[in-house]
């Protein structure tokens, strides 16, 4: 592809040209058609071009794009009154920002700030992005070792072990950070009780607790929150992706006490909380709330899931099926890669997770004719594979 002449050599490229897309498909420059199980890895979530965003981006562009948050604004606002009708009970303060990264290194200050303490545990298998802060709290050292030393005080626990994170917690402790379920490490869904487990445990300890809700939040799971699947609320809660449907917006979201412990001009971002990307934000929030595609995300999800669950009957080489409404994972037993260019010849988008896991983080607007084409897809790919490598 011609953009390989004049970029760095940093992102998993697939040969692929994309034109335009709507809702869960994509279109290339020769007008093949893709189904779309990759959503730009996640921010695609009310579907590609979906009209409220659209509409909103156009008549907001022709008003007002620049409003720093040193000035008030309405569309802001408008947002505002709208995310906090959806969010859990005592979640009330927020910092804008333009990136999942920048959302957690936000909710990292703002806990050593509260809490006065430096050290953080995070979870085996985390991952919270590359920006140092966040890197340090991200598990895979293939990220990390290059980059050392990162933040001082940071402690990695078994993931759905509860007792473990209570041996990890000393006088220097302040935080956890987790996410809800895990996506970079291959859609890890905690055991039933772990997420209210370390709910006590950090009421108990006096520590912060800081949802990562950047892949599974925003109604991917079939619930709003991912954290509503444990009737959980956490102290912080970072958001992003596909917040403003695919324009640039990240929040880190928090209780009163938290937040309201930063100094003026302690923590600021100059794009923060500008108009066009709240417009979008909100005609985002109202399309999974007014078309209900939360709801829907829970049933086509589990459709999804069951078709999965019937291809792993089939197909040997499928060693698990995992996930919540449409955050789902298919682990196999061999590296991936030529199963997703395989699946791209046959017109499907997917993501992988290491070397064995597809994953799948489709807009929450696909139905289930669509679904139903993705795995006859997957089937026939996996079907192909296993006669390369003589499956029986």
């Amino acid at each position: 592809m011609s953009e390989d002449l004049y970029l760095s050599h940093i992102y998993q490229r697939f040969p692929i040209d994309i034109d335009r897309g709507k809702g869960a498909k994509v279109w290339d420059i020769s007008n093949k058609e893709y189904v779309d199980c990759m959503g730009g890895y996640g921010v695609a979530i009310v579907g590609h071009c979906n009209e409220r965003v659209v509409r909103a981006i156009k008549e907001q562009a022709d008003k007002l794009i620049v409003c720093h948050m040193s000035l008030f604004n309405e569309m802001r606002l408008n947002f505002l009154k709208k995310l906090f009708s959806l969010t859990p009970p005592g979640i009330e303060r927020v910092f804008f920002s333009n990136s999942g990264a920048e959302a957690v290194e936000a909710a990292l200050k703002f806990s050593r700030k509260f809490s006065g303490r430096n050290g953080i545990i995070a979870m085996k298998g985390a991952y919270h992005g590359k920006t140092f802060g966040a890197l340090s709290v991200t598990y895979n050292d293939k990220y990390r070792s290059s980059f050392k030393p990162l933040l001082e005080g940071v402690k990695f626990v078994p993931y759905g072990q509860a007792s473990k994170l209570e041996e990890a917690i000393d006088d220097k402790i302040g935080a956890v950070i987790l996410e809800p379920i895990q996506g970079e490490t291959g859609i890890i869904v905690p055991p039933d009780d772990f997420i209210e487990k370390v709910r006590e445990i950090c009421n108990r300890h006096h520590l912060v607790l800081i949802f990562d809700e950047i892949q599974s939040g925003l109604g991917r799971t079939g619930k709003m929150w991912a954290g509503q699947n444990w009737d959980t609320v956490p102290d912080v809660m970072c958001i992003a992706k596909g917040i403003a449907g695919g324009v640039p917006m990240g929040l880190t979201l928090t209780k009163p006490e938290i937040i309201d412990c930063i100094k003026m001009g302690e923590h600021s971002s100059t794009f923060s909380g500008n108009p066009l990307a709240c417009a979008a934000g909100l005609a985002t929030l109202e399309s999974l709330t007014e078309d209900k595609l939360v709801e829907k995300a829970g049933k086509i999800g589990t459709i999804f899931k069951e078709k999965l669950l019937r291809l792993q009957e089939k197909h040997r080489i499928i060693r698990e099926v995992r996930g919540l409404g449409m955050m789902l994972g298919v682990e196999m037993r061999f590296d991936v890669r030529d199963l997703l260019l395989d699946a791209i010849n046959e017109g499907l988008l997917m993501l992988y997770s290491g070397r064995n896991v597809i994953r799948l983080l489709p807009p929450l607007v696909m139905d289930e004719a669509t679904v139903a084409k993705a795995v006859n897809i997957i089937d026939k790919v996996i079907s192909a594979e296993e006669k390369r490598r003589n499956v029986h």
